[in-house]
């Protein structure tokens, strides 16, 4: 039964990394049935979902500071293996469940949800998309998403995108739901403050080279010297020995203890938002952050010194109006963002951000309320349809080719006991340390 207007909507949420946890959990917030987000402000509004978190355990399962970090809240918030969180499924009643996860796991979970669902008169909504643009691996990443009952697109753009790939396939497009980035938010723009402040918003692998990051830190620098009035800010995704969704194999706070840092200059970490606050220009490389701040309608520049490529992302952003060079931003432009272009990306910097997630909210609604529950769920790859490629990415999370648990898949039938947690802990640190700590050493070694 679709959830009364007393009783809050339970979702779950399962992500891999800070960054999905945030997609997750505020899309949680933003497409639970109820009022629109403009409705949400009354009074009479119904009471907030009821969010249970699921971490799941790998490289990037994030820290508690990095939660603290994200600030959003879940009324209950535990780490699990894939296999745990499937038997969590076919334990607890929830009404949506967003699977803010990789490509790959995406797939795994919506054969396993199939499985432990089967019989079941009523099962939950499955929503699942992207954090923020896409612009790699677009059919690759689509279809292994296919299946879940939404398929969220961040903006008008990548709608058309997603629709166009899974009819070209001969997939249904039905699930492709347009709403925009569930983060954005924030006071606009009101003008400068004092000190002016340039914000660069650091990415833990774009660029991935020493040379590239060593030259984007000591351009940064090179303006903070330039403009000793300004304040210039290094905004930090995370700090050495964290992982985020990306791997950071050079972090911007090692290579800047090699330098003589201008007093103008710092280091910050925090929420984007927040930083947003006090942000007059907004520099990166591809970041979404970028379109944070255009939504804010803070100025906000796509560096072009690197080139205008693929590997970088920044080629989104052509026609943006946003694309320059450190050397116009020292010479001090001022970017002009083309308001056509900044439509179709789901910025909704004209004020239509309260109404984004109305056409998701009640699509989950009215699947709600179908009579006799939702059908099972039907992802495009199959053992049929994909033989070479699905059985090797449901293994991944060791499960077999129907979605059941293979053979001693982790907690398949118990909860670990204290020295298996135990173990766990202690290998799961030693899988990080060589992740991010060896594997770059011997990738450099092999360089030389």
């Amino acid at each position: 039964m679709p959830p009364s207007k007393t009783k809050p909507p339970r979702i779950a949420v399962l992500a891999d990394s800070d960054t999905r946890w945030k997609w997750g959990a505020l899309t949680a917030d933003r497409i639970a049935p109820g009022p629109s987000m403009e409705a949400a402000t009354r009074e009479d509004a119904q009471v907030r979902p009821a969010l249970s978190g699921f971490l799941l355990r790998g490289r990037a399962t994030p820290t508690a500071r990095q939660l603290q970090e994200v600030g959003v809240r879940a009324d209950s918030l535990r780490e699990v293996t894939a296999v745990e969180f499937l038997r969590a499924m076919a334990e607890e009643e929830y009404d949506v469940v967003v699977v803010a996860l990789v490509g790959g796991g995406v797939q795994a979970m919506l054969h396993g949800l199939k499985r432990v669902w089967e019989g079941r008169e009523k099962r939950p909504v499955v929503v699942t998309g992207y954090v923020g643009v896409v612009y790699e691996k677009l059919a690759d990443g689509l279809l292994l998403r296919h299946g879940a009952d939404l398929v969220l697109a961040n903006s008008r753009q990548d709608a058309e995108r997603f629709r166009a790939v899974y009819e070209g396939v001969g997939a249904d497009s039905s699930s492709v739901t347009e709403v925009a980035l569930p983060f954005l938010g924030g006071a606009p723009y009101a003008g400068e403050h004092d000190p002016y402040t340039v914000v660069f918003a650091a990415q833990p692998s774009v660029p991935d080279s020493r040379k590239d990051r060593t030259y984007l830190l000591e351009r940064l620098v090179r303006h903070a010297r330039l403009h000793p009035e300004r304040e210039v800010l290094l905004k930090l995704r995370s700090k050495p020995g964290e992982h985020t969704t990306h791997i950071e194999e050079l972090p911007y706070q090692k290579l800047a203890q090699r330098l003589e840092l201008p007093s103008n200059f710092r280091l910050v970490y925090g929420n984007m938002g927040e930083v947003l606050d006090r942000t007059d220009l907004l520099v990166t490389i591809s970041s979404t952050a970028a379109l944070e701040s255009l939504h804010r309608r803070v100025p906000t520049v796509v560096l072009t010194d690197l080139g205008v490529r693929e590997v970088l992302g920044n080629h989104h952003f052509v026609g943006s109006g946003c694309l320059a060079s450190w050397d116009q931003l020292d010479a001090g432009h001022r970017p002009s963002p083309d308001e056509e272009w900044v439509a179709r990306q789901g910025v909704a910097a004209d004020g239509s951000y309260a109404t984004a997630f109305d056409a998701a909210r009640e699509r989950i609604a009215k699947l709600l309320a179908l009579p006799g529950g939702l059908p099972p769920l039907t992802p495009y790859y199959t053992p049929a349809t994909a033989p070479g490629y699905l059985p090797g990415i449901l293994a991944r999370h060791h499960l077999g080719p129907d979605g059941s648990p293979l053979p001693g898949a982790p907690a398949a039938d118990k909860d670990p006991g204290p020295v298996r947690q135990i173990v766990r802990r202690a290998a799961r640190g030693a899988y990080r340390h060589g992740v991010q700590r060896v594997a770059p050493v011997i990738r450099r070694m092999g360089e030389l």
